[in-house]
């Protein structure tokens, strides 16, 4: 595991690390989940896994997925109930899908916002914000009228917890997509990762 990732692994828990997403069908929540997993895997983690959480998700409606991350393999494969990690890929989830219940105190909330860590007022976690939906605009992700953002929150985790680095998030995306829209996708990371905001308790 490289020097960065292992930082932010010793602020999160040491060991495990469990990520649950929160979207809406169509946004790409389980896409980007076994992206993290696979950015993971090239960054040194050894155990990585993803799955949707409550099964195949339908457009439009509330879907969560989960990634696990750990210097060692992995042999268990249940639902994250008390995350170290929540990304939230539709602000309006936070309300009408409850997406921190079970946030550990002081884990990591991560939202496609275009408010500031200080204007949602939440105590008791370290949060970070980007408007992942701006940019991903800017970048032409966009399929059937709908703004694909997943991959843009992949820069803002990274900024966050330093995780994964953009390299290892380069190198996944490049596995997955053709390099004209792994291009698009990757410069809506680096351009989350350079704008996300980032603080603790509700303060930046």
């Amino acid at each position: 595991m490289d020097e960065q990732a292992m930082a932010g692994s010793t602020k999160l828990s040491e060991g495990l690390c469990e990520i649950r997403w929160h979207g809406r069908g169509g946004q790409g929540a389980i896409s980007s989940a076994q992206l993290l997993a696979q950015a993971a895997y090239y960054g040194g983690f050894r155990g990585v896994t993803s799955a949707p959480t409550f099964g195949a998700e339908r457009r439009g409606a509330p879907v969560t997925a989960s990634t696990r991350l750990s210097p060692e393999p992995l042999r268990f494969f249940s639902q994250i109930v008390n995350p170290d990690i929540v990304i939230v890929l539709d602000d309006s989830l936070m309300e009408c899908a409850n997406a921190t219940a079970g946030l550990r105190p002081r884990g990591w909330l991560i939202i496609n916002t275009r408010k500031t860590p200080r204007d949602l007022n939440l105590d008791g976690f370290q949060i970070a914000t980007a408007d992942a939906t701006r940019i991903a605009i800017e970048n032409d992700l966009e399929v059937a009228g709908s703004v694909i953002v997943n991959t843009a929150m992949l820069g803002a985790f990274a900024r966050a917890t330093r995780l994964v680095t953009l390299d290892n998030i380069r190198e996944a995306i490049g596995h997955k997509f053709a390099p004209a829209l792994a291009k698009k996708n990757f410069e809506a990371v680096r351009m989350t990762y350079e704008q996300t905001m980032v603080g603790e308790h509700g303060n930046t």
